[in-house]
């Protein structure tokens, strides 16, 4: 059985897991709040057009990701799918499983009608821009721009 098919949507039951591991992502984060995040974690359980794919070592989270489908009315009505928080342990860097877990994401938008897949990484992030080009993703097709509130 190869890694790829290790990778799954994270259950409902779950959420410490992808917190813990959320904490490597953005360790100055407040994580306080369990009930907030319960609260939102209900919402996203039961909104079919967002993932949370995740690829266990060790009875933990290794490497997880989060895509949403987004609507379009543009390119025949076909979808966006839109990846975000991409994270692998610490513990658990390269041995593939942000590349499985992406793969995922990439399937799923297709499978979905997906016209394209975007994804977002921050500039010093540069071990993970390596990947996502290895992967097909192009940094000279578009321009980000964010604003933060």
């Amino acid at each position: 059985m190869g890694i790829d098919s290790k990778v799954r949507l994270a259950r409902a039951d779950e959420l410490a897991k992808l917190i813990d591991l959320y904490r490597h992502l953005n360790p100055e984060d407040e994580y306080a709040d369990l009930g907030r995040f319960e609260a939102i974690w209900k919402k996203i359980q039961a909104d079919g057009d967002i993932c949370y794919f995740v690829i266990e070592d060790d009875g933990r989270f290794a490497a997880s990701c989060w895509l949403s489908i987004i609507p379009n009315l543009t390119r025949g009505g076909r979808s966006i799918g839109f990846v975000e928080n991409v994270i692998t342990h610490p513990d658990c860097r390269r041995k593939g499983y942000a590349a499985a877990v992406l793969k995922e994401a990439v399937e799923t938008s297709r499978r979905r009608g997906c016209y394209k897949v975007i994804l977002q990484s921050g500039r010093k992030r540069t071990e993970g821009h390596k990947l996502y080009e290895k992967l097909g993703f192009n940094k000279e097709s578009k321009y980000g721009y964010e604003l933060r509130l």
